[in-house]
């Protein structure tokens, strides 16, 4: 049937019929092994062309010279072996009808020296980029004809193994420092007016079009507008786009605006939750009024309305949804069938490329299946036999373990102590700029309440109270409780960073955040003390504060917190705190020398994750067939349980999440898809 949606309507890039106008741009989910997209990577990829994308952007980036090593466990396009793995990808996919292209570049001044080869990174001049912590070797002539070699010999793999196209990468790499006067420090001809600056980028692409003709599509993907002190201007970017169209060399642009050199600029170019929504779509809109070439673009487009939009106003010809599909891949066929409401919302947690950015692999907080296509399922099938499964707990690991068991056909019932639904990320999600993350919550309410599960909310569950239900199954997700138990005296004394967060203590006006866990709940309590007027001072016995926040996330904490009365102490431990007259003496040591100091304050909050709250599974599990038993061979390969060994006859039980020790919503939510799915 035809749609008048403007996501449905095929767009024609040149010779290519792109079957609606959704993408995904390229990105690294850092899933290569020996630098080649194997089996998970294929996968990856051909889950979203299933899910109905037009067109997957492999890659962010696939590495053309030895010299540009690999960031982010990128594709390396300079190996020959790379050719038959991206031709299976590639033929997958367009059985989906998805057109596949491959991002490349040279990561020049983004990398460092001592990875891979152990090469000398290289750049247009010698600045360090603060990322990466390099200084590069300033390019010479033979470093120039080098690299626009690799470049056509990586363009030529990607034709053979029958992609239908290449993007150049040029933000934040080696192609766009050439056009940057901030950058650039080489002599003539490479450098002068822009025209100059732009002759690397020019050689390269009639070096890549001498090797794979007119008729492969190349584009590039570039800043338009580095937003830099003597960089690139929006005017710069304007001309750009007009020679890039008037060579004649380049079939589609794909805007970026930013730079990412800091953790502080990518998240302006790639924004986090709490920042606009489609911060850049207007500017990429006016470079393709000025230019006129086919215009892509993607920065914090999470929602079906915002990618229409972009369509419908004429401002882009291809959407780009990228965080929005890892966190569900199946966007397109969900519109089709007339389901967005269906659709797992992207909730701009950026877990997927904190991760990545850290060493990591992209993970999404709340789909445990993305990255995983191989063992988990997307999409959920139903059981051969009907069973009775009761879950205590409504947090995210929970509700994941209802939605999946319901969705597998099995009667379900849910206790929950508290009124509602969602456990810490409710908390979390009482900071304004966090609120986005009881979407977690509300999709899977909404899942279960479509497939009727009973929901027993202001309930406290005992033993008897489950097996009344005479249940096959019974998963305990009890979650935990703020550990403060932590000093070696005066311990009474402090209050939990949830306890500020909740509202249940109020800030005072002199406070030490003791964050011995490095996760958000020390940042928002610090927030929430800071904006209420405190001086305040996080304390961490760790060499990096904030760990578990990483870098992008950490961006707005440090805006909202460095413009007010905080300090940030690393490498020193509190070891105790007692009353002095109206104050709190603390004690502060450390694990590097055997020195004490102290110092005052009004009040002294720890965080320090969470204890267990399992004493209904300790009650519960005598009575379990598997005693509470996992087959850890078993979960990891992705295989149903079959532990035996208690009475017969009896449920099988098992604890999930923070009921078993302090971790965080993805791993949660990942012990209860892989646990469920089978069940």
């Amino acid at each position: 049937m035809t749609s008048n949606d403007p996501l449905l309507q095929p767009y024609q890039l040149k010779h290519l019929t792109l079957k609606n106008r959704i993408m995904t741009t390229a990105h690294e989910p850092a899933y290569p092994e020996d630098g080649l997209p194997k089996e998970r990577y294929r996968a990856y990829h051909a889950e979203r062309a299933k899910g109905g994308v037009a067109m997957t952007m492999t890659a962010g980036s696939a590495i053309v010279s030895r010299d540009s090593p690999p960031a982010f466990n990128n594709i390396l396009a300079w190996k020959d072996e790379v050719v038959p793995w991206m031709a299976k990808l590639v033929d997958e996919c367009h059985g989906h009808g998805c057109a596949v292209m491959i991002q490349l570049t040279h990561l020049g001044w983004r990398t460092t020296w001592n990875r891979g080869d152990w090469l000398p990174s290289i750049a247009p001049s010698g600045m360090r980029e603060p990322a990466h912590r390099a200084f590069p070797k300033v390019m010479e002539d033979w470093d120039i004809a080098r690299v626009i070699r690799d470049y056509a010999d990586a363009a030529e793999r990607m034709k053979a193994a029958g992609l239908d196209g290449i993007e150049l990468e040029c933000y934040g790499h080696l192609i766009d420092a050439f056009w940057s006067p901030r950058q650039n420090a080489l002599e003539a001809p490479w450098n002068g007016d822009l025209p100059a600056r732009m002759k690397f980028s020019f050689d390269v692409l009639q070096a890549i079009r001498e090797r794979v003709g007119a008729d492969f599509l190349v584009g590039v993907r570039y800043t338009a507008d580095d937003l830099a002190p003597h960089g690139i201007t929006a005017e710069d970017g304007i001309e750009i786009g007009k020679r890039l169209r008037d060579s004649g060399l380049v079939d589609f642009l794909n805007i970026i605006r930013g730079r990412v050199e800091t953790d502080a600029a990518l998240t302006d170019v790639i924004p986090v939750q709490g920042m606009k929504s489609a911060p850049h779509l207007d500017f990429a809109g006016r470079i393709r009024g000025e230019v006129g070439l086919p215009t892509f673009h993607a920065a914090r487009i999470p929602d079906v309305a915002t990618a229409r939009h972009a369509v419908a106003s004429g401002k882009l010809d291809m959407v780009g949804m990228t965080r929005a599909h890892i966190a569900e891949p199946h966007i397109v066929r969900k519109i089709m069938e007339g389901r967005e409401d269906d659709i797992r919302p992207c909730v701009g947690a950026t877990y997927c490329l904190d991760r990545i950015y850290q060493g990591g692999e992209a993970l999404c907080i709340h789909n445990a299946a993305t990255g995983r296509e191989l063992l988990m399922p997307q999409v959920i099938t139903p059981a051969t036999e009907r069973k009775r499964i009761v879950i205590v707990g409504a947090g995210p690991g929970g509700l994941e373990a209802a939605r999946v068991a319901a969705e597998r056909g099995h009667r379900v019932t849910v206790f929950e102590a508290a009124p509602e639904a969602g456990g810490q990320v409710r908390l979390t999600a009482q900071s304004p700029r966090r609120r986005e993350m009881i979407g977690i919550i509300d999709w899977r309410m909404a899942q279960c309440a479509a497939r009727d599960v009973e929901f027993r909310f202001n309930t406290w569950a005992e033993a008897e109270d489950v097996t009344a239900e005479t249940p096959d199954v019974v998963i305990v997700a009890t979650g935990g409780l703020p550990n403060t138990e932590v000093l070696e005296k005066g311990n009474e004394l402090v209050v939990s960073a949830w306890d500020i967060i909740s509202g249940d203590a109020k800030p005072g006006s002199n406070v030490l955040i003791y964050d011995d866990a490095g996760d958000h709940p020390g940042l928002q309590a610090a927030e929430i003390a800071a904006n209420a007027g405190a001086k305040v001072e996080i304390m961490t016995r760790d060499r990096t504060f904030a760990p578990e926040v990483m870098g992008m996330n950490l961006v707005p904490y440090m805006r909202s917190l460095q413009e007010k009365d905080v300090t940030f102490t690393v490498t020193w431990c509190l070891k105790g705190v007692e009353k002095d007259g109206n104050q709190i003496r603390a004690t502060i040591g450390s694990d590097y020398l055997p020195i004490v100091r102290t110092r005052h304050y009004d009040q002294v909050v720890v965080n320090h994750g969470t204890l267990p709250l399992d004493e209904l599974y300790f009650a519960l599990r005598p009575m379990s067939v598997n005693l509470g038993e996992v087959d850890y061979d078993a979960l990891i390969e992705g295989r149903r349980q079959t532990v035996k060994g208690g009475p017969e006859g009896a449920f099988r039980l098992y604890r999930i999440g923070d009921a078993v020790s302090a971790r965080n919503t993805h791993a949660a939510i990942y012990d209860a898809l892989r646990l469920v799915k089978d069940i």
